[in-house]
């Protein structure tokens, strides 16, 4: 999700369009929109634009009981900052993906569970949601980039699709998969990518109890930039690992091998977890900047959740580092 590997196109965040000129220029095309209301293409435009606003089926579940078991020792970021800076690779590569993303169709939203459970299913999203109980948990969250949110998410412990899902015992890892519609999301037009996105926990990440599967952040449904309708929070590792927009949920024997570790191994690996003793290549990960504050602190061994996880990666320290 964040691997740093700049292209010709991107310019740094200092050279672009101040927001206040960016919306003044949408006001000003807005104006004369209305000309062109004939023109081919633009009712079905119009449906579709319609269809993205419509209600969220399971709006009524917001807000969420927050469980107050995950203390943060920050605040939560504010939802604003939090909106307007979001890595969705499959709609472009920079932070700036927010107009882009609304283009994502969250409804209908089928769920695929398969591979190694007594009964592959398919189904629908608000059905799954419902079938869950969902809670609010204040996680924090830390990047590959080195700096790091906290946020209010909605959702259900990946445990409890573990048990709807009855994997057998011979499963090992959990396999999860994105969409794939290079029609809707841009960057997956970009044929060096490893499409569609693919992201794995263990069998035993995915049953600790940190693990969680979002489907609303800030007492709301997902925003689409967020990765909505379904995705992965795991506040222990790196912000690479979490996988939005998910359709399916594949349990195997074979360790799922993602997308930015078929890109570059050496970087992001398959159990990269936060380790401030061990430096990026290129960067140093001993502290962090806390998004919206300007603040650095020192960065935490799995992000400060080692009571939860630690015991999970006991005997890799030799054969695998914590990062990749």
């Amino acid at each position: 999700m964040n691997v740093i590997r700049r292209r010709g196109w991107e310019i740094p965040d200092r050279l672009a369009t101040p927001e206040h000129l960016f919306f003044n220029r949408r006001a000003l095309l807005a104006g004369g929109a209305s000309a062109l209301a004939m023109a081919p293409g633009m009712a079905a435009a119009q449906r579709v634009s319609d269809l993205a606003k419509m209600p969220d089926p399971t709006a009524d579940l917001y807000p969420a009981k927050r469980n107050e078991t995950y203390k943060l020792d920050r605040p939560i970021t504010d939802e604003k900052i939090n909106a307007n800076y979001n890595n969705f690779y499959e709609f472009g590569s920079s932070k700036d993906v927010v107009d882009a993303a609304q283009a994502l169709r969250i409804r209908p939203w089928t769920v695929k569970i398969d591979g190694l459970v007594e009964k592959p299913i398919e189904i629908g999203i608000d059905e799954l949601i419902r079938k869950m109980t969902l809670e609010e948990r204040t996680y924090r969250m830390r990047c590959v980039e080195a700096w790091s949110m906290a946020i209010a998410w909605t959702g259900f412990p990946v445990a409890k699709l573990v048990d709807f899902a009855r994997p057998l015992g011979s499963a090992k890892y959990l396999r999860m998969e994105t969409f794939m519609d290079p029609k809707m999301a841009p960057g997956q037009r970009q044929r060096w990518y490893p499409w569609p996105y693919i992201e794995g926990l263990s069998m035993a990440e995915a049953t600790n109890d940190l693990a969680f599967l979002a489907t609303g952040a800030y007492g709301h449904p997902m925003l689409k930039q967020h990765g909505a309708p379904l995705r992965l929070a795991v506040p222990w590792k790196y912000g690479f690992k979490s996988i939005k927009s998910i359709v399916r949920f594949t349990f195997t024997e074979e360790r799922p091998k993602g997308m930015w570790e078929s890109l570059q191994a050496a970087e992001y690996g398959f159990w990269a977890n936060v380790n401030p003793a061990v430096a990026h290549p290129r960067w140093s990960q001993a502290t962090e900047e806390v998004i919206g504050t300007g603040e650095r602190r020192p960065t935490l061994l799995f992000n400060g959740y080692g009571e939860y996880v630690a015991d999970i990666y006991k005997g890799m320290e030799g054969s695998e580092r914590l990062w990749a």
